[in-house]
């Protein structure tokens, strides 16, 4: 394995040197660290290749399977040329692998307590600096929680708003209306002091009305199926000494477009 990949910028110790197994850390040329097996095995205290791979690294691979979190780029196999130009296995291994090896070392062996506790010293570093976000990201999310605060104080403010110009609105009708919020033509032409028939012939001019054949019988000034929908008017069925005939009511909703559009028509022209 080259040496042209060795994380040159090593930490230190306390005692000011920099550790053994941060002088084998490497980086790949997608910036991902990992270690070689075979130069962490005299680290540990083992002299033959044998006895780490067939032990400590199978331990590893099995724990590592035991968990559920064994994968091939952790535990990376692959075959260099060793001294004199053999081939030899070797195993390259990420953050986590390395510390399941140090974990999985004989515990009698003082180097392999030195290992575990690097590498765990590294694996909780690693795991605060994830947790931690960066600078950027912090700001992005500032932004966006100050973005939100706005937005729905901008939404407060709106509502608020429409609020005050229904405010005089609201209940103003409650007087007139029945007890389905409803209240006749006669009754609304009375409040504008008209005849009902000027007022919904009116309507009719203005296209709020229409005037319909009714299928029960005679010529009926009723509401647009729009005006209808949108709970303005209400037609209902009555009957009267066993004729039935459509009957147009207002809501207070009605009551506030036909007094809106009454005061409009009021509206003398300039001389």
């Amino acid at each position: 394995m080259s040496d042209t990949n060795t994380n040159r910028n090593l930490p230190t110790t306390q005692a000011g040197h920099a550790s053994p197994f941060d002088s084998i850390r490497r980086i790949d040329e997608y910036g991902n660290e990992f270690w070689s097996a075979r130069e962490l095995q005299p680290l540990m205290g083992y002299q033959r290749w044998e006895d780490f791979s067939g032990t400590v690294i199978d331990r590893a691979i099995r724990s590592s399977e035991n968990v559920g979190s064994y994968s091939d780029q952790a535990f990376s196999p692959f075959t260099e040329k060793g001294t004199g130009g053999r081939a030899r296995s070797d195993y390259r291994l990420s953050r986590n692998a390395a510390y399941l090896v140090a974990m999985n070392g004989d515990p009698n062996k003082p180097q392999v307590a030195a290992a575990q506790s690097y590498f765990a010293a590294q694996t909780r570093s690693a795991e605060v600096a994830s947790a931690m976000p960066s600078y950027p990201q912090a700001l992005r999310g500032w932004a966006e929680e100050l973005e939100a605060r706005e937005a729905a104080e901008r939404r407060a403010a709106e509502l608020q708003a429409v609020n005050q110009v229904l405010a005089p609105k609201a209940g103003r009708w409650d007087r007139f209306l029945d007890t389905e919020g409803l209240v006749s033509m006669r009754a609304m032409a009375d409040m504008l002091g008209e005849d009902v028939r000027t007022v919904t012939a009116w309507l009719v001019d203005i296209n709020v009305f229409r005037k319909e054949q009714s299928r029960y019988g005679g010529n009926r000034n009723l509401p647009r199926r729009a005006y209808q929908v949108s709970e303005h008017f209400k037609v209902k069925i009555e009957s009267n000494k066993g004729v039935s005939f459509q009957v147009a009511y207002a809501t207070a909703k009605g009551l506030d477009l036909v007094d809106e559009l009454w005061q409009k028509r009021q509206v003398l022209p300039a001389a």
